[in-house]
């Protein structure tokens, strides 16, 4: 169901809670109430500072800093009173990786004169290929347009053209159709108006243009689209890349992979004799077709790459029901960030990506909701897992592979709530639902949100797509109902716009950077009011009598049907 963003927020939290077809009653807060009390925020603190501090040295995937991350977490999992979350009788699962370091050089040729390409600055590629040197020679580049194929929507940026052995340069995020009856506005009928669809993440660009034989695949960063700046794709690839451990061609990446700065790619163009303003409006039209450029292009990726082991870190409450121990509630939060890089100036301080909201706070908010419910006077009535993922920076690795190796049955897992960069700005009369409209679980975090006197909205950025950017993508791909929410925007004691700016602002200045640590003027209440929340959204389902389900119209639906069949 669509909402005008613009409703004003009591009303829209109202609308909410009507849309709740004869729900059931808010969780017993006599039950939860112990719970809800042990969930503190100098707690939370406590853990965000080690797990952000220098010590840690990033929490990067095969360092020192993700070892100490993972016997750090088993400790406190331990020291909480879980049971080990893997069946073998330990906190982890094991996570096959490999780790690849990529050293690129590129060189376009336009109309026979070259065309230079600086690596970071203009140019950022990498190879997930297993070899010492991974060579692009020669190759057409060829405009694609958003490189978009869509039959429920009429749409093939790609027709019938062979792109084999090609280097495709294509725009970011989901074709933006403008609405007919109003162009200030994006058609509500095409890629879902405003809100991303899954064709317009960078993943889902490199994976198309790998099943269709491409050498390279250049993705134009503008900041607007992309929803970050260009720093944040220097910072998030220039270093150590990790795929789940495969002897085979990775089939979600081409040969190189790679973005190029909208600045470079608009000069590159114009020296084609094309402009990019004008190819972006092409690439509106149905019959948009891919356009050779009157250039090729040599990148030379020289390559060192080792097998490792990441961990998924996994502690458990087994359900106090014997009917239902067997059926199984998640939270997740992501361990990892990315590490220390000794090459920038500075102090140790100055070098260590900290990761303190992204995603510190996130992994504290877990540890807080497995003491809470330890705290209950009974555990509920099915099993919860409590689950800190490896290499979600990387990609969603250790999600992704739990997914597609489970400890316990999907079709028994009722849902996954996921927790990433907590409000660490205080209290606040709402809260945003990510992807709003999937599933079920929204009209039971609108029933608790009830009980707290706050609202819910929904996702009021979509056109970022911060529904396939965390863990619960991975749960909610493999038809498991997921849920993740967001700080909200209405802050209690602070000015009108307060929200919206330090949301933009912790984008700007500090997300994926060297500067996300510790604020002074951090206020956790926020934090600890909405891990209260998502407590009392998970013990609902541990408890209830009714599987969380996924919406008609939504994407997941189909495989959790078929899932739940094939288990009866």
């Amino acid at each position: 169901m669509h909402y005008r963003l613009l409703a004003p927020l009591g009303l829209l939290g109202v609308a909410l809670a009507a849309d709740c077809a004869n729900p059931p009653s808010a969780p017993s807060s006599t039950a939860a109430a112990p719970a809800l009390k042990s969930i503190g925020a100098q707690a939370m603190l406590e853990h965000i500072k080690v797990l952000a501090s220098d010590d840690f040295e990033g929490r990067s995937v095969g360092a020192r800093g993700g070892a100490l991350t993972v016997d750090y977490l088993t400790s406190e999992f331990k020291r909480i009173g879980l049971q080990p979350g893997n069946p073998d009788g330990t906190y982890i699962q094991r996570v096959p990786m490999t780790g690849h370091l990529s050293a690129p050089q590129a060189m376009v040729t336009v109309g026979g004169q070259p065309f230079n390409l600086k690596v970071p600055d203009e140019l950022v590629a990498w190879s997930y290929r297993r070899e010492d040197a991974v060579q692009v020679r020669q190759s057409e580049l060829v405009f694609v347009g958003y490189g978009v194929r869509a039959p429920e929507y009429d749409w093939d940026d790609y027709k019938d053209v062979d792109l084999h052995g090609k280097t495709l340069l294509v725009l970011i995020n989901d074709p933006q159709i403008p609405d007919p009856q109003d162009p200030s506005r994006l058609d509500d009928k095409m890629f879902k108006g405003k809100a991303m669809t899954y064709y317009g993440r960078w993943t889902y660009k490199y994976e198309e243009g790998a099943a269709r034989g491409a050498a390279a695949v250049l993705i134009i960063h503008e900041t607007a689209t992309a929803a970050y700046p260009y720093q944040v794709v220097i910072n998030s690839n220039s270093g150590e890349n990790f795929e789940i451990h495969t002897t085979q061609p990775n089939p979600h990446f081409p040969p190189v992979a790679a973005w190029i700065h909208r600045d470079r790619a608009s000069a590159l163009l114009k020296a084609a004799g094309a402009d990019l303003d004008t190819l972006k409006q092409a690439a509106l039209r149905r019959d948009f077709r891919p356009m050779p450029l009157n250039a090729t292009i040599d990148i030379t990726v020289a390559k060192q790459w080792r097998d490792l082991d990441a961990a998924n870190v996994i502690g458990r409450i087994e359900g106090s029901d014997p009917k239902l121990k067997d059926e199984f509630v998640i939270y997740s939060a992501h361990w990892d960030h990315f590490g220390w890089n000794p090459k920038l100036p500075g102090t140790k301080h100055d070098q260590v990506f900290h990761g303190a909201a992204d995603n510190a706070s996130g992994v504290a908010a877990l540890l807080e909701l497995a003491k809470a419910f330890k705290a209950l006077p009974e555990p509920p009535r099915r099993t919860v897992l409590f689950m800190a993922t490896t290499a979600e920076e990387r990609g969603l690795l250790g999600a992704q592979y739990y997914a597609s190796h489970p400890l316990y049955p999907l079709p028994k897992t009722l849902a996954d709530i996921n927790m990433d960069v907590m409000n660490t700005w205080g209290r606040t009369r709402d809260i945003e639902v990510i992807g709003w409209g999937n599933s079920d679980l929204e009209e039971r975090l609108v029933r608790a949100a009830q009980t707290q006197g706050r609202s819910v909205r929904p996702d009021q950025s979509p056109e970022l797509g911060y529904f396939y950017r965390a863990d619960h993508f991975e749960f909610a791909r493999a038809g498991v109902p997921a849920l993740m929410t967001s700080r909200g925007l209405d802050y209690i004691g602070k000015p009108a716009g307060f929200g919206a700016a330090s949301r933009a602002g912790y984008i700007s200045d500090d997300y994926h950077k060297v500067t996300d640590v510790v604020k002074p003027g951090w206020d956790l209440s926020g934090a600890v009011q909405d891990v209260q929340l998502l407590f009392l959204v998970g013990y609902d389902v541990a408890q209830g009598d009714q599987y969380p389900k996924w919406k008609e119209g939504t994407e997941f639906k189909a495989r959790r049907d078929a899932m739940l069949e094939l288990g009866r």
